[in-house]
């Protein structure tokens, strides 16, 4: 309150910004346990649950034959991280503090440093739990080779911007409608379960099926995703510029909208709800 701003250089302004989102960000990590290692732990530990759940599902209905030609637990985690990144970096944007929030009350902080930092921490705990995972199998359990390791990843990249962008669409509508973004935050992580496309091929999906899932940008960063690790796939079904524009159209919206509800929101609004 008594601290004397001095004029900052842009390359003074952009290392306080980056330290800012840094610090939050490692606050991020840690909010879901006061032990940051633990922290992570539990989220790999979520993510080995559900790739196990799935490999017994598929087993016991006998759905292994419908699998590419290749590592058959590879294609359930080429869908299962995907998704579960995705899912995670909505809930983490949608859920960051807004302009009414009390901890934009203290000088440095802002919106846009508290929605990177969720988005960051997201891609951090969930990168480094794909790349042990994904470790640990290779070295334990059994070798596997991935075609295009790079573009693979880059669909993971993928699907947690586009997650980031429709977290940020729902965060800019919260403050106005916040029963409603709760309820459609749930419904959407649920049902990307199915709309997701991880349980299936897409190629093998007759047109009218395929109308179903095509609107959705997870649908093809996964089948893309799949055309990059496995050698002998080539997805016909989906492509990579329909995410990347759907992303980037709704990072635009969020952030205008972020802007115009930055501007009306108050803290009386929670109070009379």
């Amino acid at each position: 309150m008594f601290q004397q701003t001095r004029p900052r250089s842009s390359v003074q302004s952009a290392f306080a910004i980056g330290e800012l989102i840094y610090h939050a960000t490692v606050r991020k990590v840690r909010s879901t346990h006061n032990n940051a290692f633990l922290a992570i732990a539990v989220n790999m530990l979520q993510a080995v649950v559900l790739v196990a759940a799935f490999y017994v599902m598929f087993t016991i209905l006998g759905l292994r034959g419908a699998k590419l030609r290749g590592d058959f637990l590879l294609y359930v985690m080429s869908g299962i991280f995907l998704y579960i990144t995705h899912v995670k970096s909505v809930g983490a944007v949608s859920g960051s503090e807004t302009s009414a929030s009390p901890m934009m009350q203290h000088a440095p902080m802002n919106t846009i440093i508290s929605i990177a930092a969720g988005a960051l921490s997201t891609l951090y705990i969930q990168a480094l739990s794909l790349l042990t995972i994904l470790f640990v199998y290779h070295v334990v359990f059994k070798p596997f080779e991935i075609d295009q390791p790079v573009l693979a990843f880059s669909m993971f990249l993928l699907a947690w911007f586009t997650g980031c962008a429709v977290g940020l669409v729902l965060l800019a509508i919260k403050p106005w409608f916040p029963t409603f973004v709760s309820v459609f935050t749930q419904v959407y992580q649920r049902a990307n379960m199915i709309a997701s496309g991880k349980m299936f091929v897409a190629n093998a999906l007759p047109p009218t099926m395929l109308m179903l899932f095509d609107w959705n940008p997870l649908f093809h960063c996964i089948d893309q995703a799949r055309g990059f690790v496995f050698i002998n796939y080539f997805p016909r079904n989906s492509n990579i510029e329909y995410p990347m524009i759907a992303a980037i159209v709704l990072i635009m919206l969020g952030l205008m909208g972020e802007f115009y509800t930055r501007q009306h929101v108050s803290s009386s609004w929670g109070a009379r709800r």
